[in-house]
C-alpha cells in the first residue's frame, strides 16, 4: 500500500510539474532548480550568478527553507523579486508549491527564476518542479564520496559545481574522484570548480548558465511561432 501511494504521489507531482513548465513557457521564463546540502553554498552561488547575469536577464528567486527567511533577506538586499517558501519540516519542494507561488511574481517581467531547493542530497532530487534544468552544488567540506553515496541528484542534474574549492587542500578532497563518479552515472554532466570567496570558476559557470538560458528562451520563442 505504501509503495502504491508513493507511486501515485510521484505521478501527481509529474502532472503538476508539467503544468508549471507550461505556465513558465507561456510567459517565457526559464526556471533553474539549485540543489545541494545545507551549507554547500547554494545562496552564495546564486548571489554570485545573479551579479553576473542581471545585466542581461530579469531575475527572480524562490528561496526554499524548512523555516526562516535568512536567505531570502540576502536576496532581497540585491533588489530582486523574491518569495520565501517554508516547507514546515518537509525535506523537499514539490511542484505544487511552485505552482502556488508563481502568482506572486509578475512573470511577464521576468526571464529567469532561480529556485533554491531545501538543503538535502536525497529528497529534492526525486521531485521535478517544472524546472528547465538543474544545478547541483557539492562543497569540499562535505567529502568526495557524496556522488557515490547519493547518486540520484547528480544523475539528474545538468551541471555540478564543486564549491568552496579554495578549501580543497585543507580537506584532502579528491575532485578527480568526484568527476569520475559523476561522469560514470551521468556522462553529459558539466563540472565546474567554484569558490564564492575568491570568484574561482564563477565566470565559467555563469557563462554556461547564460547559454542554457538562451537555449531555453529561444526554444520557447520557436514554440510560440510554430
Amino acid at each position: 500500500m505504501e509503495i502504491k501511494v508513493m507511486h501515485q504521489v510521484m505521478e501527481w507531482n509529474e502532472d503538476v510539474s508539467d503544468a508549471v513548465k507550461a505556465e513558465l513557457s507561456r510567459h517565457r521564463v526559464c526556471l533553474i532548480n539549485v540543489l545541494g546540502s545545507p551549507g554547500a553554498g547554494k545562496t552564495s552561488t546564486i548571489v554570485s550568478l545573479v551579479e553576473r547575469l542581471r545585466s542581461k536577464y530579469r531575475i527572480g528567486v524562490i528561496e526554499g527553507d524548512i523555516t526562516g527567511q535568512i536567505d531570502a533577506e540576502q536576496i532581497d538586499a540585491l533588489g530582486l523579486p523574491v518569495v520565501q517558501l517554508d516547507t514546515d519540516g518537509a525535506c523537499h519542494i514539490e511542484a505544487m508549491s511552485i505552482q502556488h507561488i508563481l502568482p506572486h511574481f509578475d512573470l511577464d517581467s521576468l526571464d529567469v527564476l532561480f529556485v533554491e531547493n531545501i538543503g538535502n542530497l536525497v529528497c529534492p532530487a526525486e521531485f521535478n518542479i517544472g524546472e528547465s534544468f538543474r544545478l547541483a552544488i557539492l562543497s569540499v567540506p562535505e567529502g568526495d564520496d557524496k556522488v557515490e553515496k547519493y547518486p540520484l541528484m547528480f544523475s539528474t542534474s545538468q551541471a555540478l559545481a564543486i564549491n568552496k574549492y579554495d578549501l580543497k587542500d585543507y580537506f584532502g578532497f579528491d575532485d578527480e574522484r568526484v568527476e569520475r563518479s559523476a561522469r560514470g552515472i551521468n556522462p553529459e554532466i558539466v563540472l565546474f570548480r567554484t569558490s564564492s570567496r575568491d570568484g574561482l570558476g564563477l565566470d565559467e559557470l555563469a557563462g554556461w548558465i547564460d547559454r542554457r538560458i538562451d537555449a531555453v528562451l529561444s526554444s520557447e520563442d520557436e514554440n510560440k511561432e510554430g
